[in-house]
This record gives C-alpha cells, sequence and structure tokens, in this order.
C-alpha cells in the first residue's frame, strides 16, 4: 500500500470524527498560539530595551556632582556642584579608554515663541554632548566653536519641543525666549524616544555651556566653571570598569581628596543598567515560551489519549485490513499519518489564531509585540515533533494487533 493510499484512508478516517478531530486539535491550536504570542511579547520587551541602549547611546557613563558635610549633615547627589568643566577636559584628555566628555548644566524654564509656550529642560553643553550622545541632527547646524567662545545666543530643540512650539512649520532661524533671553534655533535634533525611566528625551533644548551660564543661568554662575555634570563616552572595545576606575582615580586626585574621604562625585554607568535589564528581558521571554510550551505538551497528550481510543473502537477494521494484505507497517503508517495530520491542521490554526492574539495584545495593552518566522516555523515544527512522538505508542500497539485477534474483537 502506498503513501498516498496511507494518507487517503487516515483523512478519510479523520473526517468521519469531525468533532473528535476538531477536539484533539484544540491543545495543539491553543499551545501553537500561545507560544506565538509569548515569544512575540518576550521579543518585543527585548527589542524595547535595544531601542533605549541605542537611544541613550553606546558605553555611556554619567559624573554627578556630589554633595559636602555640612554641620553634621549630607546633601544628596548635586546638592552642590563638586566637577568643573576642566574635569571634564580632563578625563577626556587622561584616559584613554574615554573617546569623548561632554560637561553639562541644567536648568528648567519656558519656551516662549510668539504666542506659544512649553515648559522644558535645557542644558548648556559643548559639542561633544551630541558625539557622546550619539544624537544626530535632523535639520539645520550643530554648535560650533565660535558659538563656544562667543557665548552665542543659539539653541538646539528636540523634536517635542519643536512639534509644541512650531506644530508643522520648520523652527530653523526661528527666535525663542527662555528666562526673557532671546535665542535663534539653529538645529532640530533627531528623534530620540523615551529613555529607560519613561522620560522624554526629545523634550530638551540645547544651548553652548558660555551661553547658559553667562546669559541664561544668571549672573552668579557668568565666572564659575563648575557643572552639574559630565556625560563621558568610552572607546569602543575598552574595559567600562577599568574606565571607571580611572576616571575615579584621576577625579579624586584632582580634588585632591585623602584616602578614607568619600567620593565627592556620583559615577553611573548606565549601560550596566541597561545590559542587566536586556538580560532580563531575555530570561522573562525563555520563561513565557516555555510556559507556553507546556501548552504543546498538553495537546500532544490529548492526541495520544483520543489516538489510543481510537485504536480500540477500530480494533475490528485493523484485523479486517491485516487480513485482505495489509502489513504492520501500513497500520503503523496510518495511524502516524492521523497523529501527525491533527498537529499540522492544529499548528496552522495555530499560528493564525497566535498572529491574531499578538497583535491584539499589542493592541490592547500598548504592548510592543514582534512577530517572529523562527518561533512560528519552530511553534510548527514542535507540533509535528509532538505528534509523531505522542502518536507513535497508538499506532505501534495498532500495528502489533494478530488479525484473527482484531478479527473476533467485540
Amino acid at each position: 500500500m502506498n503513501f498516498l493510499a496511507t494518507l487517503r484512508v487516515a483523512l478519510n478516517a479523520l473526517r468521519v470524527n469531525k468533532l473528535r478531530s476538531a477536539l484533539t486539535m484544540l491543545g495543539i491550536i491553543i499551545g501553537v498560539a500561545a507560544v506565538i504570542v509569548m515569544i512575540a511579547v518576550g521579543q518585543g520587551a527585548q527589542a524595547r530595551v535595544a531601542e533605549q541602549i541605542r537611544s541613550l547611546g553606546s558605553n555611556i557613563i554619567i559624573v554627578l556632582s556630589g554633595s559636602v558635610l555640612s554641620g553634621g549633615a549630607r546633601g544628596g547627589s548635586g546638592t552642590q556642584q563638586t566637577l568643573s568643566e576642566d574635569d571634564a577636559y580632563a578625563l577626556a584628555r587622561e584616559v584613554d579608554e574615554i573617546q569623548g566628555a561632554a560637561p553639562s548644566l541644567r536648568g528648567t524654564g519656558q519656551v516662549v515663541a510668539g504666542n506659544a509656550n512649553w515648559s522644558t529642560s535645557f542644558y548648556g553643553t559643548t559639542p561633544d554632548y551630541l558625539e557622546v550622545r550619539e544624537w544626530p541632527i535632523a535639520e539645520g547646524r550643530g554648535f560650533e566653536s565660535t558659538d563656544m567662545n562667543s557665548a552665542a545666543k543659539v539653541v538646539l530643540i528636540g523634536q517635542t519641543v519643536a512639534k509644541n512650539l512650531f506644530g508643522d512649520s520648520s523652527p530653523l532661524d526661528q527666535v525663542v525666549r527662555i528666562r526673557k533671553v532671546p535665542l535663534t534655533i539653529i538645529g532640530v535634533l533627531d528623534r530620540k524616544g523615551q529613555n529607560m525611566m519613561g522620560q522624554d528625551q526629545d523634550d530638551v533644548v540645547l544651548m553652548p555651556i558660555s551661553t547658559a551660564r553667562k546669559r541664561v543661568l544668571g549672573a552668579s554662575l557668568a565666572k564659575s566653571r563648575n557643572v552639574g555634570s559630565v556625560m563621558v563616552k568610552v572607546r569602543q572595545g575598552a574595559d567600562m570598569s577599568e574606565a571607571e576606575q580611572h576616571m575615579k582615580e584621576l577625579l579624586r586626585q584632582r580634588h585632591h581628596l585623602q584616602a578614607g574621604q568619600d567620593d565627592d562625585f556620583y559615577v553611573r554607568n548606565l549601560s550596566e543598567i541597561l545590559e542587566a535589564q536586556e538580560a532580563s528581558s531575555k530570561v522573562l521571554a525563555l520563561l513565557l515560551a516555555a510556559v507556553a510550551s507546556v501548552s504543546l505538551l498538553v495537546g500532544g497528550i490529548g492526541i495520544m489519549n483520543i489516538m489510543l481510543v481510537s485504536v480500540t473502537e477500530r480494533t475490528r477494521e485493523i484485523g479486517l485490513r491485516m487480513a485482505v494484505g495489509a502489513r504492520s507497517k501500513d497500520i503503523l503508517t496510518q495511524f502516524l499519518v492521523e497523529a501527525v495530520t491533527l498537529s499540522l491542521i492544529g499548528g496552522l490554526l495555530g499560528i493564525l489564531l497566535g498572529v491574531g492574539g499578538s497583535l491584539l495584545v499589542g493592541h490592547l495593552a500598548g504592548w510592543r509585540t514582534e512577530l517572529s518566522i523562527i518561533a512560528i516555523v519552530l511553534a510548527v515544527g514542535f507540533a509535528a515533533i509532538v505528534g509523531i512522538f505522542f502518536g507513535y505508542y497508538p499506532a505501534r500497539k495498532a500495528s502489533l494487533l494478530l488479525p484473527i485477534e482484531a478479527l473476533r474483537y467485540e
């Protein structure tokens, strides 16, 4: 008996018991759909973390001003500006692992353009800031040395600020006022999106640090070189931990801190935080896939159960087929084909349910989901393996029946 004839007999047997076949496939359908949805959710979470890493910039370390002890009480991070522009330049110059360092001063206020206004954060920084953050300019130009030396009244704005102040119009060469100081927009930053804390990175205004110090933040900072933070980019391939240690040693030396004295600055390695978050999301994705795979095993057990019942019900049919010349191999193949067919049809229906479920979860829950062709292929392949694995025992049992005993079976 050739394979096509065996396949036709198997399909006819499944068609005779439509309801039972449908209920048997249900476990596989749910299992495949669950695997696809869970992997889509897990990969969406990983993609979100990867976006955050890219938006931050690779190999980033932030040095924050610390605090001093006053009257027995110690202030929190940034309560006193213990860092300076010279610290930033020294880090870039003397620590081999560092590619660039950008000092910055931060302020908040209303940005006014004509009749529109928007409350945002603004930073006084250097041209190195865009390189450190790997932040391209979508429109216009960045800061130049002449802007820095002359404390030019120029700014770069983020996409959120541009949208709220100018709508769909180009903001280039438009004048905005921050703390009553008129500033000309020379460039618009490319879109960055949210950071790992959910903050909108595009809601920002950048200006030369000399402009912020001398014209915007007040006369008290005009002659000071202190800054609130320094953002550092470590060279590709360099060891982040070594770079962090060398930075601390240099800053302690520059700040004349003695052995045993606490640092008057704080160092945050953001790449390590994001890498830990990425590792956690991978573990979550694997856990979700493993839990969903249990559904496939349950579906496989259902197939074995139904196939065993089918063998018992069709014992006389098996005996009759063997009496007219069917071999044990033909009986084994027939029941295996039935089991695998149930699994594959269930797998294909599970794909449709899984893809639809993934889109529905993304729409209703607002989660990011990413469908994977590999996950779909693996889910269907696993469904076929489940059909073979759990269908073999009933098929083997059927093929070993003796024709005489099978014909006498009541």
